[in-house]
């Protein structure tokens, strides 16, 4: 269903049952997939595609030129994953010659008004991003991450799984999985224990996180610390996926506790 008001290129891909509201725009290299639906006043350009069930409501603009000075038209895209709630005023840009050319984001995310993805980001699955939160261009979010209300998340940051932002800070520094991060500029108060459990963790296994997260943070000399500890929580999947997020090539350095 496409309301007369509606603009839609002719070479747009429309699959089925698509709903297109009033007064949209929908450009020529546009690909809609199943039961997408745009409630009405939405913009998608570029090179977009949108999978199954993602509904987006009104004033959203979607695959717009990346807000990048380095940017000089060349070819870009943007991909959303299935059943995606994207709400009011949020802003998606496609990716830079720099960063691979491509934005991705997965499927069964929540985009909050007015919240804004960069160029070249990389989203997860079952991530939450909360009101007026810009991601600057590639920032990498994986899987269940929470951004809360007002924070700011400056580029090339990394987010791990399962990692909680909360409301109204800035994120500086990459966030370990399973962290807790607050703070004007972001430090790491902790682990977010709740996510954990309920993902339904082994209290085991959350336990010998909670060990390995003090010993980890225990100096600012991190290498030193994971030496220190290496093959102690080998049989901990948690434990190890912290250490690979750690040791693996970044941009932005690892986000501390405070004391």
């Amino acid at each position: 269903m496409i309301h007369k008001t509606s603009v839609i290129d002719k070479k747009a891909k429309i699959s089925k049952n698509v709903k297109i509201g009033p007064f949209c725009f929908v450009g020529p290299n546009v690909s809609l997939a199943d039961d997408v639906e745009l409630i009405s006043n939405v913009h998608i350009e570029g090179y977009t595609r949108i999978g199954k069930g993602t509904k987006i409501f009104p004033f959203a603009s979607i695959g717009t030129q990346p807000q990048d000075l380095k940017y000089k038209n060349e070819k870009n895209s943007l991909s959303i994953g299935q059943n995606n709630l994207i709400r009011e005023y949020v802003t998606i840009n496609p990716g830079t010659e720099g960063g691979g050319s491509k934005t991705v984001i997965g499927d069964n995310c929540l985009f909050m008004i007015s919240s804004h993805v960069a160029h070249d980001c990389k989203i997860g699955n079952n991530v939450i991003i909360a009101n007026n939160v810009p991601l600057g261009g590639h920032v990498t979010i994986e899987d269940s991450v929470v951004i809360g209300g007002n924070s700011a998340v400056q580029q090339f940051t990394r987010i791990g799984r399962l990692a909680m932002i909360g409301g109204m800070t800035g994120v500086l520094k990459d966030v370990i999985p399973f962290g807790l991060s607050i703070g004007n500029r972001n430090y790491l108060q902790g682990l977010n224990l709740i996510g954990l459990r309920r993902k339904k963790y082994e209290n085991k296994k959350i336990i010998g996180l909670d060990k390995a997260f003090k010993e980890i943070f225990s100096s600012k000399n991190l290498h030193e610390n994971l030496a220190k500890i290496n093959g102690e929580h080998k049989d901990n999947e948690l434990v190890s996926e912290v250490i690979k997020f750690i040791e693996k090539d970044k941009k932005r350095p690892i986000c501390l506790p405070e004391n």
